[in-house]
């Protein structure tokens, strides 16, 4: 069996990821127009931007509920600060965060680099956290950490791989974005 301190090596290399899938489709789509970023392509958001701004709020979201477990086991998570974690409290998964673009860039930008530092900073153990809270449905939950912070990259990366085919739809190519082009 692996080490408590193998799941945040995961992490960590997630964290790195995340970052790196997002800084490579934030200048993919620096070479659309507004109005090409906002185009409804027909995907589960509409369009890149919108699709981009669903994941700032479920990552906010997420990143809340860790630090609540992390604070429920005597962790504060610094790097997760309210300035940081600023999702208005009415917000829905579909909740259109930034029109402006380069409010939106700049956020994924803070973001990615608090989840950084989140992670590297994480205590060994944390994973095995029991997380509690209530889901967007109001129904409450509690699992290990671990399953919640392996939804967590994974959902950014089912969104980031939409956005990737609607940015090569628009005629821009992202370039690779395996995880193993890391390694």
């Amino acid at each position: 069996m692996c080490g408590m301190d193998a799941f945040n090596d995961n992490y960590r290399f997630l964290a790195r990821y995340n970052q790196w899938f997002n800084t490579k489709l934030l200048d993919a789509a620096e070479r659309l127009t507004d109005a090409e970023r906002n185009q409804d392509r027909g995907a589960f958001f509409g369009s890149i931007h919108h699709t981009l701004n669903h994941l700032l709020v479920a990552d906010q979201v997420w990143l809340k509920r860790f630090r609540q477990c992390g604070q429920d086991n005597g962790w504060q998570a610094p790097s997760l600060t309210d300035a940081v974690l600023d999702l208005p409290q009415e917000a829905s998964l579909n909740t259109v965060l930034f029109d402006d673009w380069a409010a939106l860039r700049a956020k994924r930008m803070q973001l990615d680099a608090a989840i950084a530092q989140w992670v590297a900073d994480m205590p060994d153990g944390f994973a095995h956290f029991t997380m509690r809270y209530a889901n967007s449905k109001g129904v409450q939950r509690a699992h290990p950490a671990w399953q919640a912070l392996t939804h967590f990259f994974n959902h950014q990366t089912h969104h980031r791989g939409q956005v990737t085919a609607l940015l090569t739809q628009a005629g821009v190519d992202p370039g690779t974005t395996d995880l193993i082009a890391l390694v």
